[in-house]
């Protein structure tokens, strides 16, 4: 079972914790690619902060951001998990989860990051600002560099057992699965059903995805194929409905 997530804009910084050390991360085979990113996003937030604010959609307001960037290699690290704060990760609150689900979590979660390619929720990273979307002067589009080295990378990952992918749409870019695995991929739309009406609303999409996570880790399950993943998330109440052999949509009515 794979699960992969985007990450959230919204990050904790660590108040403390050893600096970034990028040989320690899972996945190291991308270690020359994070490197090149990582020098890259450092050099233009250093010597051209207004360019690094443009390119990567910050506004004025954010422009801290930018500061904290150009000190990447000598910033605090903390677990993933615990850097990542937004709305699905809230949700999803992996730290009040019991032991075995958290061991899910380890084995199971891969996240997209503009920085890093891929992480596990174990690694330890520092709070960073780089989109799925940006484009950085003398790399290009983050997405199109991870893309290239990402394909091997998640295809040995997602193994011969499903690929939950809950990923938004900034992201989905970085790896499109071919082959065996994207016969065993399930990307998911959350819908909200507003008396009848069937909607999609961001903030209620990302928490959804979380709740969703959290309760197939809690559940104590794993399931095996795609059949046995739906009728899995059918009878922990969710309500999903296929759209394509590799499409599902997740319908809620609560706000």
């Amino acid at each position: 079972m794979l699960v992969l997530l985007p990450p959230s804009e919204a990050k904790t910084a660590p108040a403390r914790g050893r600096s970034l050390d990028l040989d320690r991360l899972s996945s190291p085979e991308l270690i020359d690619t994070r490197r090149r990113v990582l020098d890259t996003l450092v050099r233009v937030c250093r010597d051209d902060p207004d360019g690094a604010r443009r390119a990567l959609g910050l506004s004025l307001g954010l422009a801290p951001e930018i500061t904290r960037n150009a000190a990447l290699p000598t910033a605090a690290t903390a677990r993933a998990d615990r850097v990542y704060t937004g709305v699905l990760y809230g949700a999803l609150d992996l730290g009040s989860l019991d032991a075995a689900a958290r061991r899910r979590a380890t084995s199971w979660v891969v996240v997209t990051s503009g920085l890093f390619g891929i992480v596990r929720v174990g690694d330890r990273i520092p709070a960073y600002r780089l989109p799925g979307d940006a484009r950085l002067p003398g790399l290009g589009p983050v997405a199109a560099v991870w893309r290239g080295a990402l394909t091997g990378t998640l295809s040995g990952l997602a193994g011969s057992g499903p690929v939950l992918d809950l990923r938004s749409t900034s992201y989905v870019g970085f790896w499109r699965p071919t082959g065996a695995p994207a016969r065993r991929t399930v990307q998911v739309r959350v819908l909200q059903d507003d008396h009848g009406q069937r909607r999609t609303v961001s903030h209620f999409n990302k928490a959804t995805k979380g709740r969703l996570l959290r309760s197939l880790l809690a559940s104590g399950q794993t399931p095996r194929s795609v059949g046995a993943l739906l009728l899995l998330l059918d009878d922990l109440g969710w309500r999903v409905e296929r759209r394509s052999p590799t499409e599902v949509d997740v319908v809620v009515s609560e706000v």
